[in-house]
């Protein structure tokens, strides 16, 4: 990570509004610079110019990219999920901080950053693309879809947030995560009517010009929100179920459908008009902060998964697939980044935000639950890998969910002092085939399990899948530097940040109320009841 700087919290952001609606350049556009003097309101409004340019923002801003942004995205992304998940683990000792993050000992100027820059950049957009539309428009309906697909990151990781009445004034109110999330579906349930409004009576792509994920094609965009829906919905399953299932059966009824196969992945796509360095091209091959985790290695060594070389890249050192414990005690970069796997990103990838695979995977545990879909858990247990398998360029999905041998690595041995640790009390210890006869809880946990490697490399939507379903089991971080999580437990969320207490503090100690804890790393958020 080579940039600190300390990226201050505008919430609410009414002044920063205001300002965007009578400047036709600020910083936050770079290139997408509207001149006044070029284009009448008329041509703007013809074009969409008086909303592209915001949606664009909101796209680069749900996971940060830009020219010289992969610091930003480690300190929104890669140092809180991606860790947490067991998906990366870091091999450097950063010079102003001893224990971080990967040690469970939250360092402030990184878990401020998640919620100051979803409020500066999808936040703050939404509400200047709400001033120049009306509740009808396909616009504002898009990017209220974009809009809750950041946000419930960003509850996801702290609990409480302000929300409903954003922008009503600079000290902002908090809600509480049931109130964020009540609020999410009726958001999406009037998006997607707004959209399916137009898609029922229009081919045509719908601001393409602007759309760096679909081009513009709003039954994907329908799709994609169908999608969500239902994550959303699976998230509060055990602790409202009434309402997630209601929830879910909209998403899964919907006659645009869910994500069904690899063409509908969404993901953030370069272009002429869009370029960027992939952040975690740069965390790992420019930086080398950070590594394949031991947990990773030891789920896809021990299953002979082949998705593991579109995942990671072999070893400078010996050309195999390794990885790195978290939370290891002051490592020396030097040691790690030749005997470890960096993550498998050019710096050209393009920034994925959602595979179709996650789709089947809702519907497995929909229909374990409920009964819900046409297909039984097993047929969209295997439909997930085998969609799964197609996102990563992987071949032979058959003979992998058929796979009634193999198990994940009992043992892992850290690729420089060769020292080997017994994970196996740690990790889910079952097979891949699914087994009709198994318990439904071990059926939750196998799907659970080939979640977690669908999901990869969103290491946010897999640490909160973990905290709500207790699944797959993870090696326990090497030092835990923290009391405020208790041993060999997980990390419940981030605090709020430290620029609250100081540009909103009351607002803030009251959230602390809502959480029904205290503000620490321990407490957990309103959906974790299950682990």
């Amino acid at each position: 990570m080579k940039s600190r700087s300390i990226y201050t919290t505008i919430l609410g952001g009414w002044v920063l509004v205001c300002m965007m609606m009578l400047t036709a350049c600020t910083d936050s556009f770079e290139k997408w610079n509207i001149d006044p003097n070029a284009a009448t309101e008329e041509d703007m409004n013809h074009d969409n110019l008086n909303t592209g340019a915001y949606l664009t923002q909101m796209q680069r801003g749900v996971f940060i990219v830009g020219e010289n942004l992969g610091g930003r995205y480690q300190e929104t992304q890669a140092l809180e999920g991606d860790l947490f998940a067991s998906y990366l683990a870091t091999i450097t000792t950063w010079g102003y901080t001893t224990y971080h993050n990967d040690h469970y000992a939250l360092y402030s100027d990184w878990y401020d950053k998640p919620f100051n820059d979803a409020y500066t950049n999808v936040m703050q957009p939404w509400k200047s693309i709400c001033e120049k539309t009306d509740e009808g428009s396909p616009a504002r309906a898009l990017a209220t879809v974009i809009k809750v697909f950041g946000m419930h990151r960003v509850t996801d990781m702290y609990g409480p947030i302000p929300y409903k009445s954003f922008g009503a004034s600079v000290q902002a109110v908090y809600d509480s995560q049931k109130d964020v999330y009540y609020q999410f579906f009726t958001e999406l349930a009037n998006a997607i009517e707004v959209l399916s409004g137009y898609a029922d009576n229009n081919a045509a792509a719908y601001m393409g010009d602007y759309d760096n994920v679909y081009a513009g094609n709003i039954s994907k965009w329908i799709k994609f929100a169908n999608t969500l829906r239902l994550r959303l919905a699976m998230r509060i399953s055990n602790v409202d179920e009434a309402k997630a299932r209601q929830e879910a059966e909209a998403a899964i009824s919907n006659k645009y459908g869910l994500m069904a196969s690899a063409d509908d992945d969404a993901a953030l796509h370069q272009s002429s008009t869009l370029t960027f360095r992939h952040p975690l091209w740069e965390i790992g091959q420019s930086f080398h902060d950070e590594r394949m985790s031991a947990t990773m290695e030891c789920y896809l060594k021990g299953y002979n998964d082949p998705r593991i070389k579109a995942y990671f890249l072999p070893t400078e050192a010996y050309g195999d697939y390794k990885g790195a414990r978290n939370g290891m005690n002051r490592p020396n970069k030097d040691n790690y980044k030749d005997v470890t796997s960096a993550p498998n990103f050019s710096q050209g990838s393009d920034m994925q935000w959602m595979h179709a695979a996650e789709a089947y995977f809702l519907l497995a545990e929909a229909q374990l639950r409920w009964g819900l879909g046409e297909m039984t858990a097993r047929q969209c247990y295997e439909a997930g890998i085998t969609a799964s398998f197609a996102s990563a360029g992987a071949s032979n999905a058959g003979s992998y969910y058929t796979d009634a041998t193999s198990l994940p690595q009992t043992s892992f041995q850290d690729a420089y002092r060769k020292t080997s640790t017994d994970v196996s009390g740690m990790l889910s210890n079952l097979t891949i085939a699914w087994d009709e006869n198994a318990s439904d809880n071990e059926k939750m946990e196998r799907i659970m399990i080939q979640k977690w490697l669908a999901l990869y490399p969103d290491g946010q939507e897999a640490w909160s899948e973990m905290r709500r379903t207790g699944y797959p089991g993870w090696v326990r971080i090497q030092s835990m530097q923290t009391s405020e999580v208790s041993q060999n437990e997980m990390i419940s969320r981030l605090k709020f940040p430290t620029t609250e207490y100081s540009n909103n503090s009351d607002n803030t100690k009251a959230a602390v109320t809502l959480l029904g804890g205290e503000d620490k790393a321990g407490t957990r958020l309103w959906w974790d009841v299950k682990r």
